[in-house]
């Protein structure tokens, strides 16, 4: 009866070096999944700061042209 006991309690070595793989591996998805929430929280603010720089720009090109107009009616 102490045979069959100590058979379903043994466990080998490669199982055990699976399993401490398999979290490592969970460990790294995990990481990398934080990392890429990281990388697209900085992409939308680039993204947000680009939109502002484009805005901007065509706001100053189209006051110089409202000027040049206003100028020429004068």
């Amino acid at each position: 009866m102490s045979e069959d006991q100590n058979r379903g309690s043994f466990v080998c070595a490669p199982s055990l070096r699976v399993e401490a793989l398999e979290q490592v591996a969970a460990l790294q998805f995990a990481q990398i999944n934080t990392q890429l929430g990281r990388l697209e929280g900085l992409m939308e603010r680039l993204e947000r700061r680009l939109w502002l720089t484009v805005y901007g720009v065509v706001g100053v090109v189209l006051t110089q042209a409202v000027m040049s107009i206003v100028e020429v009616g004068s």
